[in-house]
């Protein structure tokens, strides 16, 4: 029953890996809550409530860094704060609206559409949205990195745990 309740969890938190190229499935919230599962499978003792709190605290980072890269990216090009505020508004509205790819076409239009507003240059406009979707790329590459390393935290746990079956 322990082997296959890994295998099955091993399986939830690869799929929740592989998930994160999507940018529209929450894949860390994926791996957080199989970790969540198989906490409450096994049991709660002091070595699973800190992995689980390290999960967690990856897991909420991860979810935000989106906003932070993409953000300093946009930033670091010139733009203005309200127009990265807005920017990130837009994403949060249209992700709910119109899944997280809209969101992040919002995101990238609004940050242009106010930054040629504020500078009257397209073209630098166009480079500072240029620059946020890189930004995305970057939080991409980020966010696999913070899930791998809760797939990690995660095998420590059941090796640590008298269960181990891999």
């Amino acid at each position: 029953m322990t082997a296959l309740l890994h295998i099955l969890t091993l399986i939830a938190m690869i799929a929740g890996l592989l998930s994160l190229l999507t940018l529209v499935i929450p894949g860390l919230t994926i791996i957080w809550i199989s970790a969540l599962v198989y906490a409450l499978a096994v049991g709660f003792d002091t070595i699973t409530i800190i992995a689980f709190v390290i999960m967690t605290i990856l897991m909420v980072f991860g979810n935000l860094v989106d906003q932070l890269v993409m953000g300093s990216r946009a930033r670091k090009s010139g733009a203005a704060w309200l127009s990265i505020a807005m920017s990130m508004v837009s994403a949060f509205l249209f992700s709910i609206i119109f899944s997280p790819i809209g969101g992040l076409l919002a995101a990238l239009l609004v940050l242009m559409a106010f930054e040629f507003y504020r500078i009257r240059d397209l073209k630098k406009a166009a480079n500072t949205s240029k620059e946020m979707a890189i930004g995305c790329v970057s939080a991409l590459a980020l966010r696999f990195l913070i899930g791998m390393i809760m797939i990690g935290v995660w095998f420590g746990w059941v090796w640590q745990s008298d269960a181990w079956f891999f």
